[in-house]
């Protein structure tokens, strides 16, 4: 005889999905640089996560604590991972599993979300609409509200979509684990290594007097012919250090990070 698989339990109802979408909106609530969007993200969760693991107070702080990890990505994205994350939790996979495609994402998705949003959606209705407002039209305020009340109701769809996905595909996430933990991993790489690059800028200002009229810049004739964003990548190489292998906190490094940065500043080196 073939043996049955039992299907997990549903938990989450569908007005579940949908109060996880208009709590979406605590996403950037407690926006810090340590982890991002992660403490409004977990603040939106919460309560389907309370939901599924019910008494196993245990597994509730094992959930809390995967997922306060560093998260960043479109506002108006974020409920399709938010939906997919609760499915996984609601069929209790593997904690491996769920912050790997959490991880895998959020790059993407804000790379998409903003572009669509941002990019595309807002600039044009808000070109749109100001030229009915410059003509004393009610009609441009109007419109830009109700365009901006359509896409606070897209979460809800959205959230579900993310839900309804996870829940179609968790038995061929099961059986691809490996090739999707690897690509997870790349992608993260990649993703991490883009914000390093766009987010870390460090440049010499001081100059050294060779003749009269004629100075030599530390930056563009000795740093960045060596190694462009040498003094970038190499700071963050620093702060790695220190993070790893001398168990600084992130708080500390970030205080240090900006005291260097005012003294070095003051100093009219940097």
């Amino acid at each position: 005889m073939e043996s049955k698989v039992e299907t997990p339990k549903k938990i989450l109802t569908k007005k579940d999905i949908t109060m996880l979408a208009i709590r979406s909106l605590y996403n950037q609530a407690a926006f810090n640089y340590q982890r991002m969007q992660a403490d409004g993200y977990t603040l939106a969760i919460l309560p389907m996560l309370k939901k599924v693991y019910g008494e196993d107070k245990e597994g509730l702080a094992k959930a809390m604590t995967a997922n306060l990890a560093f998260i960043n990505t479109n506002n108006y994205a974020v409920p399709f991972i938010e939906g997919l994350t609760a499915s996984l939790e609601e069929s209790h996979e593997s904690r491996e599993m769920i912050d790997t495609i959490r991880v895998s994402l959020f790059g993407p998705l804000a790379g998409i979300g903003d572009a669509i949003t941002w990019f595309t959606i807002l600039p044009i209705t808000a070109g749109i609409t100001a030229s009915f407002a410059k003509e004393g039209s009610i009609l441009g305020p109007l419109v830009f509200f109700l365009v901006y009340i359509g896409m606070f109701l897209m979460r809800i769809p959205i959230a579900h979509l993310g839900y309804n996905a996870g829940t179609k595909a968790i038995t061929q996430i099961n059986e691809n684990m490996g090739p999707i933990s690897h690509a997870a991993n790349v992608l993260g790489v990649t993703v991490i290594g883009g914000l390093i690059a766009s987010y870390v800028q460090i440049t010499v200002l001081t100059k050294i007097h060779i003749a009269s009229g004629h100075n030599l810049s530390i930056q563009t004739s000795f740093f960045d012919r060596i190694f462009p964003n040498i003094l970038a990548l190499s700071y963050t190489f620093f702060l790695y250090w220190l993070l790893k292998k001398k168990n600084v906190s992130p708080i500390m490094v970030i205080v240090i990070t900006f005291v260097l940065a005012l003294v070095l500043s003051w100093l009219g080196v940097l």
